[in-house]
């Protein structure tokens, strides 16, 4: 009979929930999904890889029935109410010492809440971030687990078996208490927002402020993923320019509207940076840009009433390449610097123990942020692990500092030049302040001092002080 049951299962087999299945079953585990949709359980099993074990059911006392105990199960729906449904679901069908993965891109503190209530029933609960989109799932994501450590332990030769790999090492670790897992895929998708952010406007810059054609820019970006720059986005993005549109004679990119959507993670990084608080600049503007670009009608509005067009860059084409390159170098390693400062504050302050040297390996293969630049952070913490600023390694400020001079000269064009750079800027307003060993809040402390007696303090003499301020 022990021999009939399944290895692992799966709630909801759209395009994640069956590629991770197939991707289990591929690497010798006998793995069994559930979805009503009996089109999707059929689409599972035909996909399956010969000589594999997988089966796909309608119910879900089915699958829960046909698990070896303790069963250990992912739910792959949408995150809120529906993973709480399904909870409730599985509820009266689990036995203590069972294993529930909500895989999804859940919100820390519900994975927090669900940890909790799970507990108490004794079912190990965790809250698990996959990157790597369907290819991924397919072939070897990266899996960020945070939670219950007793339960990673059942499911970790699973897991690292189907994770990518990179120099033989699979790109997943435990990477913290209760709802750790969602945090650090949070925080990944708010560095992938600001990353695409920053490409986008390197994609302006070349296109508005040089004139580059879809074949020059894709020749740019296939010679930029060929050195440092080199990174699942930069590579995925050389091979948009060329990509036909099926419905015109035009190249796709030229007929896809510029109003971006978003599922809300980048926005939620934003926000629980603010809680904090943890300054995440490049972060922020990246979801404020997708906002931005939903305004459609109002920017058509106030394109002509401004009437003021782009201007092209006066900077020889070969140069001006050059220096967007660096720029985008540049805020690339300050956008994971923003991040990992995020991770590193979260930790402490949530009491969640997020390991940063395993989340930077753990990020070198599968995911969409995975970079060559994560090799080099991966070495600024193995000599000091709880670095709470990526910028303040020595070999990352070599980097930084030779390619600044030409970041300022990207930001000061493209402001010229009238193209939106907001990325970029932050990124050097954000490295220009954190740079500063004095800022102009002493100011900004006085003000408050004056309207609202908030108080301050000073630089000679410790304490807090209040002034009756006088009108001059």
């Amino acid at each position: 009979m022990a021999q009939s049951l399944f290895d692992f299962g799966m709630i909801g087999l759209g395009v994640m929930g069956r590629n991770l299945l197939l991707n289990m079953a591929d690497h010798g585990f006998s793995v069994i999904g559930f979805d009503k949709d009996t089109a999707k359980t059929s689409a599972l099993e035909a996909a399956a890889t010969a000589g594999t074990t997988v089966k796909g059911v309608p119910e879900l006392l089915q699958m829960v029935q046909q698990l070896q105990r303790p069963r250990k199960l992912m739910m792959l729906v949408p995150a809120g109410k529906p993973v709480d449904e399904v909870i409730e679901a599985l509820l009266p069908l689990l036995e203590q010492g069972d294993v529930v993965i909500d895989g999804g891109n859940s919100h820390y503190t519900d994975t927090l809440r669900r940890v909790k209530y799970l507990r108490e029933k004794g079912i190990h609960f965790m809250g698990i971030g996959v990157s790597g989109g369907e290819q991924g799932a397919r072939t070897g994501p990266s899996i960020m687990p945070g939670g219950d450590q007793e339960a990673y332990a059942l499911v970790q030769p699973m897991l690292e078996a189907i994770a990518a790999k990179v120099k033989g090492s699979p790109c997943v670790a435990y990477l913290g208490k209760e709802g750790a897992g969602h945090y650090v895929k949070m925080v990944h998708n708010g560095i992938e927002y600001a990353i695409m952010q920053l490409i986008s406007e390197s994609y302006a810059l070349l296109k508005q402020g040089a004139g580059l054609d879809n074949d020059q820019l894709h020749h740019v970006f296939k010679s930029w993923n060929e050195g440092v720059l080199q990174s699942f986005l930069v590579e995925i993005t050389k091979d948009i320019f060329l990509q036909p549109d099926d419905k015109s004679s035009q190249r796709l990119i030229d007929v896809i509207s510029d109003k971006a959507g978003s599922k809300g993670t980048g926005k939620w990084t934003s926000q629980d940076a603010m809680e904090l608080p943890v300054a995440v600049p490049v972060i922020d503007t990246a979801v404020a840009m997708r906002t931005v670009s939903g305004y459609k009608d109002e920017r058509i509005q106030a394109a002509a009433l401004y009437k003021t067009a782009t201007q092209a860059v006066h900077t020889p084409a070969e140069m001006w390449i050059k220096q967007v390159h660096d720029a985008l170098y540049f805020a690339t390693i300050i956008s994971y610097a923003q991040g990992l400062a995020m991770l590193y504050q979260a930790s402490k302050d949530l009491n969640m123990e997020i390991p940063l040297p395993e989340v930077v390996r753990v990020w070198r293969g599968g995911c969409i942020i995975r970079s060559s630049l994560l090799e080099v952070f991966t070495q600024a913490y193995q000599q000091a692990p709880a670095l709470p600023n990526i910028l303040l390694n020595e070999s990352v400020a070599y980097l930084v500092q030779s390619v600044e001079a030409n970041t300022r000269s990207v930001v000061s064009q493209a402001a010229q030049a009238g193209i939106s750079a907001a990325g970029f800027m932050s990124a050097l307003a954000y490295f220009d302040a954190y740079r500063s060993e004095r800022m102009p809040t002493n100011l900004v402390q006085a003000q408050r001092d004056y309207f609202g007696a908030h108080t301050y303090q000073r630089t000679d003499i410790s304490g807090t002080f209040h002034t009756e301020w006088h009108q001059h």
